[in-house]
């Protein structure tokens, strides 16, 4: 998997560091049963990462720092082998005898074996290249690493020396799913050969793999620096280069050759019962993909009902598509300098904190700040992105904002943003989930998009009980996100189970969202290639919302939106069916409590 596809799933989830002074009470008050679990996680989590180095490394973990992994079949074999007798070894534990916390993680890591067990009839390590990542973007492990110590160099001369063996079993891995039509399709692996192309130098010493050896700490000798040098260039030119010769090779005369034509896992074998596992994973529900779709087209209609009234409300007389082109080209929309966007980005959270008080009970200790994206990323990077606070302490949390280019950063999506990057999104969830002490690590640096990324659509609409969107146009841009993930329903169904094709998804995506269509093509083929993924941020939203619904139905004047917060975010990140548990029990304790007595 691609490392900056790592980032996406785990950018939350660096999360559940337990504090410097997580209580010991809990520890002290743990069953024999309780340590027998976290005895498990412990093993399972080291197990895991000695057959997936290159996770380890890139979550800091330097034990195999010198390895790939074996991706050969027959270890795939035994890796499923083990996540069965894993299972077993699981519920010989008295789930009974463990305190509510523990009884959480054990049904968390039990879904996740259950669920990897499912997922291995479907043979997806068969497909372990796509235009998203693969062989031919490991380099960017070493830009991850740190360097700092001659091992760490001999350690990265290792995997280029052992690089060979992990190409010939990705192309192993390949050969047996272009053999079973295990495959992406043609559109999306038409990118590769570029991609493999960068890798292809003329000397060692412009390998991307070469980069670290390009400069060196001033501890390491001149010595080491001679030796460790010349034994990268000679690993790369006599194994690394090569094996790109070879993959370029085979996967422009055979592999790409034999990928489909059409769009959609349904092409796959046993392709329908795939997706409909992939959606299911990926939104944490039983849903079906015929529901999804039908649940994405009634949200895009009422997306699009509520920005036509807003097209009424401010008096503008054309159609909605060019309503989309007025927002994208008016002066008025767009500050004219960087310092006046990030003075406006400051002011906005300025505006927001204090109203957090009144839909929330309990705020993270840990504050946030408003920082530029880096100038030299700034190009190329989103429009924002957050940064969690640093485990011990050191370091706030940090909504960084884009200034390149302020005339294209319209002022009616700021406030949207602003709510699901900072507070109450993405800093709240995940400074409180920091704030909840000893976690196991398979939590710590595991999440559920569905929560997640749900949770953070689902802060963007909390905007109007806070009273933010008093302006019509900043309203329409909470609608844009909105339709934004509503889209998403319609087109990934739509191609992965009813057989669209690859133009009419992006048509329906430009016929209903504004934005520019080199990012709805890049969208629509980053769903090709993650079916069912982009799914879990809308279904995570609308659950959340059903769920407060309900709540509020069956409490009446009792129900307290701040309580009902909390009841969401102090169990930390989790599946929506253990969300759905959690507010479930919360509703009947609420219910029986006794009405507290006026006072006199």
């Amino acid at each position: 998997m691609r490392l900056t596809t790592l980032l996406i799933t785990t950018f939350i989830v660096a999360l559940l560091q337990p504090p410097p002074s997580a209580p010991a009470q809990e520890k002290n008050g743990r069953s024999d049963a309780g340590k027998t679990l976290n005895d498990f996680f412990e093993s399972e989590w080291n197990y895991e990462m000695e057959q997936n180095p290159v996770r380890a490394s890139f979550l800091g973990d330097r034990r195999w720092n010198d390895r790939w992994g074996d991706k050969s079949l027959e270890a795939i074999r035994k890796s499923e082998e083990h996540t069965v007798d894993a299972l077993a070894r699981l519920t010989r534990i008295e789930r009974a005898k463990l305190l509510p916390a523990d009884q959480l993680n054990y049904d968390l890591f039990k879904k996740d074996l259950e669920n990897d067990i499912e997922e291995a009839r479907f043979r997806p390590y068969l497909m372990p290249i796509n235009q998203r990542g693969g062989p031919q973007t490991l380099d960017e492990l070493g830009e991850r690493l740190r360097f700092e110590t001659v091992k760490d160099y001999e350690d990265w001369v290792a995997r280029l020396r052992s690089f060979p063996l992990l190409m010939e079993q990705n192309i192993a891995l390949m050969r047996e799913g272009a053999r079973t039509h295990v495959m992406w399709p043609k559109i999306v692996l038409e990118r590769v050969p570029a991609q493999i192309d960068k890798q292809l130098v003329s000397k060692p010493e412009e390998s991307p793999f070469f980069k670290p050896f390009t400069k060196f700490p001033e501890a390491i000798s001149a010595a080491d620096r001679e030796r460790l040098t010349k034994q990268a260039s000679e690993a790369i030119a006599s194994g690394v280069l090569p094996s790109f010769q070879k993959l370029k090779k085979y996967f422009v005369d055979e592999y790409l050759p034999a990928a489909f034509d059409q769009v959609g896992v349904w092409q796959m074998p046993q392709g329908a019962e795939y997706y409909a596992f992939l959606t299911q994973r990926h939104t944490t529900t039983a849903l079906t993909p015929q529901q999804i779709h039908e649940k994405g087209l009634s949200e895009v209609a009422r997306i699009r009902g509520e920005m036509q009234a807003i097209l009424t409300k401010v008096g503008f007389k054309g159609t909605l598509p060019e309503f989309f082109t007025k927002l994208r080209t008016d002066p008025q929309f767009f500050y004219k300098t960087p310092e006046e966007l990030l003075e406006a980005y400051r002011a906005l959270a300025k505006r927001i904190d204090p109203n957090l008080v009144k839909v929330f009970k309990t705020l993270p200790r840990c504050p946030y700040g408003v920082t530029p994206i880096p100038d030299k990323i700034a190009p190329d990077t989103t429009t924002a992105y957050y940064n969690q606070p640093a485990a011990d302490g050191s370091r706030a949390g940090t909504y960084f904002v884009n200034l390149y280019k302020p005339e294209t950063r319209p002022k009616w999506e700021m406030m949207a943003l602003s709510l699901h990057e900072s507070v109450p999104g993405h800093h709240l969830q995940i400074a409180l989930a920091q704030e909840l002490g000893d976690i196991p690590k398979f939590r710590r640096y595991g999440g559920y998009t569905a929560f997640v990324e749900g949770w953070g659509l689902y802060a963007e609409s909390l905007g109007e009980e806070m009273g933010l969107y008093d302006d019509p146009y900043s309203k329409f841009g909470q609608l844009t996100y909105e339709m934004w993930r509503a889209v998403r329903l319609v087109v990934d169904t739509g191609m992965h189970q009813m057989k669209w094709d690859r133009k009419r998804a992006i048509d329906f995506f430009m016929e209903n969202a504004p934005k520019a269509e080199n990012d709805i093509v890049n969208e629509i083929d980053r769903y090709i290639s993650m079916p069912g993924q982009a799914l879990a941020y809308k279904i995570g939203e609308l659950k959340i919302k059903e769920l407060r619904d309900r709540a509020r139905n069956e409490m009446g004047e009792n129900f307290d939106i701040r309580e009902f917060h909390d009841a969401v975010l102090l169990s930390g990140a989790v599946p929506l069916d253990i969300l759905e548990r959690n507010i479930t029990s919360w509703i009947s304790t609420k219910k029986s409590a006794p009405t507290p007595k006026p006072t006199q």
